[in-house]
């Protein structure tokens, strides 16, 4: 790992969706060459083709099939594929899910190699993606599943809040049977471990929301609250673990309580995230936390509807990279600070001693 100047691999995601033209508007900031050495896993051609939907980039890149050769002066494109790829922008097509997935396999087996220190995932569409063998509902499960944890958390943040998810894109009517004991601790230990490694907290303090309108009205409007959450916060409280709720989210939200507290916990996709993109205007990250290696991506999805007339706002995209950086080189002083730390002690107390001759 090169905490000075980390590889950070960038995904395409949907090769229609606005993916590769805000990553070409991030890195055609020379700036981003003196933070990172990027490698986007691509085609030349499709690049190229993008570069031209937005003239006024200052994209220049070298290209390579050696993770070994890497340029740390220039962009660097990783080339997954020679074919000639129909390029529709704006549309949604099989060829547009299929190198989407093709790009993100890539890239995700040179993360497992060690040969990235982060990845950088633009937008894919889940329905092209199935037709692409990608048996997955988005990146969350995938990175899961090809890293062999337990579980994991979606977790969206920006400096003013963060927000994670007990169950993340299911259906409504599934939501209720899916919150679960065990799927509520199993995601507030993840969000504490993360909290603690990935952001520094010593002593985070985590809200949980209700799953009903006013969190259940003491079981008036459903009773998960109080046979589920309630009695899950009040063991993690008598364990010291600072957890607090549930909280009726419409108020949580319209009052501000959640700038009270380290993160959120939120029972489902809309409940959580509807307020957390309303608060962050465009410039929240999603971040998977719970894995054994860095990956984050922009809080939006593939934009059909401006894809290619250079309209895409890359400041989502471009606090990613910078997330992932800071990710990097907080998960290293982390293990820093923990690692051997009896022999930490003895070294601290040998230079306490010299100063004091």
């Amino acid at each position: 790992m090169n905490i000075e100047k980390p590889v950070i691999g960038i995904t395409t995601g949907d090769l229609n969706g606005v993916g590769i033209e805000i990553i070409i508007k991030t890195f055609s900031d020379n700036r981003m060459l003196e933070l990172c050495t990027p490698v986007i896993f691509a085609s030349n051609k499709v690049i190229n083709y993008y570069k031209r939907l937005v003239p006024e980039n200052t994209f220049n890149f070298t290209s390579t099939k050696d993770m070994t050769k890497l340029n740390p002066k220039q962009i660097n494109i990783f080339n997954c594929w020679e074919d000639e790829v129909p390029l529709q922008p704006g549309v949604l097509t099989e060829a547009g899910g299929k190198y989407a997935v093709r790009s993100l396999m890539v890239a995700t087996q040179c993360l497992k190699d060690g040969e990235l220190d982060a990845l950088v995932t633009a937008p894919i569409h889940k329905s092209n993606t199935n037709l692409a063998d990608f048996p997955f509902t988005g990146h969350t499960p995938f990175f899961k599943d090809k890293f062999g944890v337990k579980d994991v958390v979606m977790l969206l943040y920006n400096n003013n809040i963060r927000v994670g998810l007990v169950t993340e894109h299911i259906p409504v009517s599934k939501i209720a049977a899916a919150i679960t004991r065990d799927a509520i601790l199993s995601k507030l230990v993840i969000l504490k471990e993360t909290l603690i490694k990935d952001f520094g907290i010593d002593k985070p303090k985590i809200a949980v929301l209700g799953l009903n309108p006013h969190a259940g009205d003491e079981g008036q409007i459903g009773t998960e609250e109080q046979t589920i959450i309630k009695p899950l916060i009040d063991q993690q409280r008598q364990a010291g673990n600072l957890t607090f709720g549930p909280y009726s989210a419409d108020a949580f939200f319209a009052r501000g309580i959640y700038t009270e507290f380290d993160a959120v916990l939120a029972m489902y996709h809309d409940q959580g995230l509807v307020a957390f993109k309303t608060i962050a205007q465009g410039e929240g990250i999603n971040y998977t936390a719970g894995l054994p290696v860095i990956r984050t991506s922009p809080d939006h999805g593939t934009a059909f509807d401006i894809a290619g007339k250079n309209l895409a706002d890359p400041a989502s995209f471009r606090e990613a990279v910078f997330q992932a950086l800071d990710l990097v080189a907080q998960r290293s002083e982390y293990a820093a600070n923990t690692a051997n730390p009896m022999r930490r002690g003895r070294i601290e107390k040998e230079k306490d001693t010299e100063a004091v001759v």
